[in-house]
């Protein structure tokens, strides 16, 4: 039996991403097709988007979706079903998925996403003609107003269909004042403390963990981690409301686009067994950052530069990281103030320290192949997809014991290099003297041959492509479409 699902949204690789969320939406379709689940993807038609797509079919209309014209555009994304909202007085704008060429965020941002989600309810419930959905699959709070839409606000005679709602960082919740309530085209009673109502506004996020037949997160620990009030902001009590209906499913990497031995971005390919091939990969880093070239350990970042990501930390450690003999390459954007400190930092350690503002996808196979070790000093990290890359580039990641970087990375203490399957750096606290300290151990490791290279090799025989993540997910669409049956 084939399981039909629909995955809802605001971003997927390779046609929009501003982050993790768009690498996962666009390799889910992948992962779960060897286990019996055929995936369509339902996007906002950003510029970029319908510029990719080309005509497509049209295969539905929309005179009035809260109130703009919209359809419905079917086409193919890597193979796998695709369908594209066409509505221009939502997404037809310059600047970013969410804002502005300023950074601002629209102002209408709560339409535009309710928009999608009630679309993704439609398609979902089988009020479309020709397509049919055994369950809908909603991620972070872009669309996570869709199983509140099926709860509350069912397309007319449409199907009961369980839902699916991921978090994929749980800080970012789509909160919206209560006057936006009229406008989302939802009865009375969705405006409730078990509904949409949250704080006195509407909580898109809230709405979706309400609603959801499953909640799911990108890593165990986060899972776990969510529960409690520092990681939970403000949702640890729904959380442990849902009880066994929360649950971490870890993410996986493309090893297709993600694999030294083929990467054509690198200057040199290599394998576990042929490390030494690095090396060039290094110099060459080294070349395009304007760094000192020599033996001295090569640290990379590539981070969003704000204070989840620990980077204003990351900034008091400079000195200390060029005082052990340290260089670093940074790759990244974020706030004003810690853009400018790195680039402070960069000015005070000419050739030690380098910067590179925005994200370069290419850049950043180049770095992960070249560099020697990654800082991934988050305060909290849902999954994390940077250190994952890292294992398999044998770049040897050094990050906070949080969520998903907990679950994918063993800390190099004695007992796991006796064992022989350390293949990292793990460390407690975000501050200065523990990411000190965990600098000092990474260059005192890397000073010690044999060692480095073991970690680099266990890191880059570990498994974390999507093959088991896949199943999880096609094993949980299963469950929960037999229970509604």
């Amino acid at each position: 039996m084939t399981l039909r699902v629909l995955s809802v949204a605001s971003e997927a690789v390779p046609l929009v991403k501003t982050g993790g969320l768009a690498d996962v939406v666009g390799a889910l379709p992948g992962a779960v097709a060897p286990h019996g689940v055929e995936m369509t993807t339902l996007l906002p038609g950003y510029p970029a988007v319908m510029q990719a797509i080309g005509k497509g079919r049209s295969v539905h209309s929309y005179p009035s979706l809260l109130g703009e014209p919209a359809r419905l555009i079917a086409t193919k994304l890597g193979g796998h079903p695709l369908i594209v909202l066409d509505a221009p007085a939502y997404f037809a704008r310059g600047g970013g998925p969410y804002g502005d060429a300023g950074g601002r965020d629209w102002g209408d941002n709560w339409r535009r996403f309710a928009a999608l989600a009630r679309v993704a309810a439609d398609l979902a419930g089988g009020a479309i003609k020709g397509k049919r959905f055994d369950l809908l699959h909603a991620h972070d709070w872009q669309a996570a107003m869709a199983p509140a839409y099926l709860r509350f606000a069912p397309a007319e005679a449409g199907r009961i269909v369980p839902s699916v709602m991921t978090i994929h960082n749980m800080a970012f919740q789509g909160w919206h004042g209560a006057e936006i309530f009229a406008g989302l085209g939802l009865p009375r009673e969705a405006w409730s403390m078990h509904g949409v109502e949250y704080h006195g506004g509407v909580g898109f996020l809230k709405a979706g963990m309400e609603a959801a037949s499953a909640i799911t997160t990108v890593s165990p620990s986060y899972a776990a981690e969510i529960a409690a009030p520092e990681f939970g902001m403000g949702l640890e009590g729904l959380v442990l409301s849902r009880g066994d209906r929360v649950r971490g499913i870890l993410n996986g990497i493309d090893t297709t686009e993600w694999n030294p031995e083929t990467d054509l971005q690198l200057p040199a390919r290599y394998g576990a067994r042929k490390l030494d091939r690095r090396i060039p990969n290094k110099r060459a880093l080294e070349a395009e950052f304007g760094l000192e070239s020599g033996d001295d350990p090569l640290f990379v970042v590539i981070s969003r530069l704000t204070w989840q990501k620990g980077m204003d930390v990351l900034l008091e450690t400079l000195d200390h990281l060029v005082g052990i003999g340290g260089r670093l390459a940074l790759l990244g954007s974020g706030d004003a103030a810690t853009e400018a400190g790195f680039h402070a930092a960069a000015a005070r350690h000419p050739g030690r320290i380098a910067v590179r503002t925005g994200y370069d996808e290419a850049l950043a196979h180049r770095m992960q192949g070249g560099g020697d070790a990654i800082l991934i000093p988050s305060r909290f990290e849902p999954c994390g997809l940077t250190q994952l890359y890292g294992l398999a580039y044998g770049c040897v990641p050094v990050v906070c014991r949080t969520g998903g970087l907990a679950d994918t990375v063993i800390d190099a203490n004695v007992a796991a290099m006796q064992a022989g399957v350390a293949t990292g750096i793990q460390f407690g606290r975000v501050d200065l003297p523990s990411l000190s300290t965990a600098i000092s151990r990474a260059t005192a490791l890397y000073r010690q041959p044999e060692q480095w290279r073991a970690i680099q090799r266990n890191g880059m025989k570990s498994d974390f492509s999507w093959a088991r993540s896949g199943k999880a997910y096609a094993d949980l669409y299963t469950q929960l479409v037999m229970e509604t049956r």
